[in-house]
């Protein structure tokens, strides 16, 4: 079982500020079960279009070199570093509406097991589907950044992964084992072994510039090897799916099973990782978003010298600073992040942070809302000193302060996909986190994000999406009070322990799970 996932900053934001992208439109991007699935889709993703033509007379590029009226030599270089990752996951399934219609027309939140199950692997089970323990065949893709191996992929590709294959460009297969993931930029380490020479590409050592050339190779609907070609439309998209959000938008067409792919410039460097897509449609309608180079070479290096992502920790709950708030304060500009409060204990509480407080700058950069203060912040290593600049009752100040860890920040995996065992220890097979931090998930309990499927808590029918209220009589409200709870039972000599769990489609229910040792 793994820690708590706090984010240093908790952003609040009103509805009307977040509603840019509604989280319905979004759809990340692997595929399942090849072809035959997009078949019995009614082959969903198949519409043919035009096409521009690429040997139109050339833009003037750097150097007043003309750009390739091609990019044949361009694909020839990178696509045998491009890898299709297919994965088997275990999934359980229950007859449950799938969309509800909330009477203005908006789709409600799916339940958290199908949201995964749609999330993914692009399509959603029909109703009626069968209950019980299925085995689920979902492809995405990947890249190699060694020669000995290490390829880069999403966390959504392989996740809760049962076990994960690759295929190569020139259709052999390995198998993968996960090295670590990270849920919050959806980043994910896998390592293929047998070989030290296989062809891998670079990041690039400098953001791509919006209107310059872009190359998305990946697996697209399980036809792997595919190449789109588009340009840089965007930088620093907020999609609202999670708190570092700064995606490189793209028009590159692609599509479910494109997850975890590279999108180069044309110098055959890495820009980004293809994550989502806006779809109203289910398919590509030529806007995508790319998880930068830049924020996947500081998740990336991590996950390859430890296994997961290690990040400074400020401790402050803030929100945007709209202009009313800015006249109210005194202020010139609505810029900054407005610390509701700081949480007890944090860095930014033993500093002095205070409640109305506006944080304008950290080491001299400009915060220009909060989240990117999250996001720099996030960058940041644990122990690292920082000036923030602070406007404390309309008066300008500097405070000095060392950044802690992110409390349970450590997204650490087993190669079976489920929660990290610790020799010893009384262990359940689940990953939870605090319900506070899931959308609709409400505010008491713990939410489960992670089931081992070789775990006592898979066996009794828990599953992701599950909010459990209390074990053993006691209620909890993050990981560590699971683990005592869990602790306090074994010491008592019990062999299991009772829980209350809400599942998404119905009211509390108790469940005794037997208390395995990890």
């Amino acid at each position: 079982m793994e820690g708590d996932h706090f984010d240093h900053v908790s952003v609040q934001t009103e509805a009307h500020i977040r509603k840019v992208l509604r989280p319905r439109r979004l759809s990340l991007l692997a595929s399942a079960a090849g072809l035959s699935m997009v078949v019995a889709l009614g082959g969903a993703g198949f519409l043919s279009r035009e096409m521009p033509s690429l040997t139109s007379p050339a833009f003037a590029a750097e150097g007043g070199k003309p750009a390739p009226a091609g990019f044949a030599d361009l694909v020839a270089k990178v696509k045998p570093a491009v890898i299709s990752v297919r994965v088997k996951i275990d999934e359980d399934r229950q007859v449950t509406p799938l969309v509800r219609d909330d009477g203005d027309g908006d789709q409600m939140r799916l339940p958290r097991g199908f949201q995964q199950f749609e999330r993914q692997f692009g399509f959603r089970g029909p109703e009626g589907m069968p209950k019980g323990h299925q085995t689920i065949t979902g492809e995405g893709s990947g890249f190699f950044i060694t020669a000995d191996g290490y390829a880069v992929t999403n966390n959504h590709v392989v996740d809760q992964a049962k076990s994960v294959q690759v295929t190569t460009d020139d259709g052999t297969i390995y198998t993968a084992k996960v090295v670590g993931i990270d849920p919050k930029t959806d980043l994910a380490l896998i390592k293929v072994d047998g070989k030290s020479d296989f062809p891998h590409v670079n990041f690039a050592d400098s953001p791509a510039r919006v209107g310059d050339w872009v190359i998305a190779v990946g697996n697209p609907f399980g036809l792997g090897g595919t190449v789109t070609a588009g340009i840089v439309s965007a930088r620093g998209r907020d999609i609202g799916s999670g708190p570092y959000d700064d995606y490189v938008q793209i028009d590159a067409p692609i599509n479910k099973g494109n997850s975890g792919g590279p999108a180069f410039d044309t110098n055959g460097n890495v820009i980004g990782v293809n994550t989502a897509i806006y779809s109203p449609s289910g398919g590509s309608v030529g806007i995508g978003f790319d998880i930068p180079a830049a924020t996947a070479k500081l998740v990336i290096s991590q996950l390859k010298d430890r296994g997961y992502v290690s990040r400074g920790w400020l401790g402050v709950q803030v929100q945007p600073v709209t202009a009313e708030i800015a006249d109210s304060l005194g202020m010139k500009q609505a810029r900054g992040a407005l610390v509701d409060s700081p949480q007890d204990g944090s860095p930014a509480a033993k500093a002095g942070i205070k409640a109305g407080d506006v944080i304008t700058a950290v080491d001299g950069k400009e915060v220009k809302d909060s989240r990117a203060l999250a996001r720099t912040i996030s960058t940041l290593t644990p122990g690292s000193s920082v000036k923030l600049d602070v406007l404390h009752n309309g008066q300008s100040k500097t405070i000095d302060l060392t950044l802690a860890e992110m409390p349970g920040d450590h997204q650490k995996v087993a190669d079976n996909g489920g929660a990290e065992r610790d020799p010893g220890r009384p262990y359940l097979g689940l990953r939870v986190v605090p319900a506070g931090e899931v959308d609709g998930a409400g505010k008491v309990g713990v939410v489960v994000t992670g089931v081992d499927p070789e775990g006592p808590a898979a066996d009794k029918g828990l599953r992701t999406g599950d909010v459990i209220l209390d074990v053993g009589g006691k209620t909890v409200a993050n990981t560590g009070d699971v683990r005592n709870a869990l602790v306090a039972a074994s010491k008592d000599g019990k062999k299991t322990v009772l829980m209350r769990v809400k599942t998404a489609d119905s009211a509390a229910r108790f469940v005794a799970v037997p208390i395995a040792k990890g």
